[in-house]
């Protein structure tokens, strides 16, 4: 037998291709903490049942067309300089990319309590899970919910696969809406003088916790807050002001004596079709307020005034244009140096740790995350159109309490979701009390001749 026609050998399998770690990724891998899981939970509601079978297909084909959101960890040796993800071509063996749970009372907060409970591991790909779950409250009708590993992908990014599963699940393309116009990166707003970056910011009062471990939620579907034609602000600056108002009303009814807020707030300037970059691609920005502004907040929500509460909102809205306008490191260049690939990542994740502690005093008070208007209209055929979706991320201490919004067929679908260390499930209720009657009050604006009128949604 000649050396041709010997026995065939195995070719080794081809390795996966490899992504760097970007900084947001690297950043939360190094802060995992498992008492506190880093999971998003996106909750959709659909008016019928989708056929499970089909979904399944559809979920995994979506899947395939976002390969970066089929990923797993490369393994590597402690010194190794970078952390790699491992790009896959299918879900791993073992790796049930759906489930769907039995019917049985109370079937949504359970699926949002396994959301919130653990996040899909980091060395299995994908780092997703989705749920199709029985609506209890509405007869024929149906709940998904998909659990996010944060540390590989944002609610943004999951929510453009879910809306390319819908696609092929329905049958019809999903042309997304047009991307929100930011202003030019020349723009300069008007000198708004807010607190010292170096002030330690506010903290939410503590509650009455449990002593459990992990995080707690509560939804609710309220109305779009109005404004009217024209006006300088946006449904994101009533957000951001009613969310200040509550942790302010909040901190005094603790006994918190006042201090400067900062709110955290994402900005995602992804394109929203196909080509949408998957991973966590959204910037930080804090947007800060006196405690003067607070003070004079609270007054005019009080008293009705719509003077006090359009000044308030300009304020507000000048901030955050200027904020969107300047680009820069997604968070901020200090965390690019600490992340540089210079010295082994287990030293920089030690580093980061350690800083991580030391700074939290100066860390912001909550984070709002305003998806603003779904840009896809999720018509999953046979089961109809999402008309309600809801989305969570994180509330790690010492924030400890993130709000979440987003808006669907008219209406705001919003996600209060805290630290069991800091609140308790009653503490979680008072504070959305607290929100709608702030968000409320936003809607009262000052027309041109002095009077106070109430615009159409924004």
């Amino acid at each position: 037998m000649t050396a041709v026609e010997g026995p065939a050998r195995s070719l080794p399998a081809e390795r996966p291709a490899l992504v760097p770690f970007p900084v947001v990724d690297e950043v939360t891998r190094h802060c995992l903490r498992e008492e506190e899981p880093e999971t998003i939970h996106i909750e959709i509601r659909l008016p019928g049942r989708p056929d499970p079978a089909r979904l399944r297909r559809a979920f995994t084909d979506a899947l395939r067309r976002h390969p970066r959101a089929q990923v797993r960890q490369a393994p590597g040796p402690w010194y190794r300089r970078r952390y790699f993800w491992e790009l896959t071509e299918e879900p791993d063996p073992g790796v049930d990319v759906m489930t769907v749970p039995a019917p049985e009372p109370g079937a949504l907060e359970r699926a949002r309590e396994r959301c919130l409970a653990s996040a899909p591991s980091l060395s299995a790909s994908p780092p997703v899970r989705l749920e199709l779950v029985e609506d209890p409250e509405r007869p024929g009708g149906t709940a998904l919910f998909l659990t996010v590993n944060h540390t590989a992908l944002d609610g943004p990014a999951c929510l453009r696969v879910l809306a390319t599963a819908a696609e092929l699940y329905g049958g019809r393309a999903d042309a997304p809406a047009a991307p929100p116009v930011r202003t030019a990166p020349g723009y300069r707003a008007a000198a708004v003088p807010g607190p010292s970056p170096w002030a330690p910011a506010a903290r939410v009062a503590r509650g009455a916790p449990s002593g459990r471990q992990g995080n707690d939620m509560l939804v609710a579907d309220l109305a779009v807050p109005r404004r009217p034609p024209g006006a300088a602000y946006t449904v994101n600056d009533q957000l951001l002001v009613a969310t200040a108002l509550m942790i302010a009303r909040w901190n005094q009814e603790h006994g918190a004596p006042p201090r400067p807020m900062r709110i955290t707030m994402p900005v995602d300037d992804r394109p929203r079709d196909a080509a949408m970059p998957i991973g966590n691609g959204t910037r930080l920005v804090e947007v800060p307020f006196t405690v003067a502004e607070l003070a004079s907040g609270e007054r005019g929500a009080a008293a009705r005034d719509p003077d006090a509460m359009g000044e308030l909102l300009r304020r507000t809205a000048d901030r955050t244009r200027a904020l969107k306008a300047v680009s820069g490191p997604q968070l901020g260049y200090g965390a690019a140096l600490l992340t540089a690939p210079v010295v082994p990542v287990a030293w920089r994740a030690a580093v980061t740790r350690g800083l991580r502690r030391a700074t939290g005093p100066w860390t912001s008070t909550t984070l709002l995350s305003n998806i603003g208007r779904i840009p896809y209209a999720l018509d999953f055929g046979d089961a109809g159109r999402a008309d309600a979706v809801w989305f969570s991320a994180p509330a790690r201490m010492p924030r400890g309490l993130n709000v979440t919004t987003a808006s669907t067929a008219g209406r705001l679908h919003l996600a209060l979701r805290w630290s069991k260390a800091l609140l308790a499930q009653r503490d979680g209720a008072r504070l959305l009390e607290l929100f709608e009657r702030c968000l409320d009050a936003t809607e009262i604006v000052t027309t041109g001749n002095g009077g106070a009128t109430e615009g159409g949604p924004g």
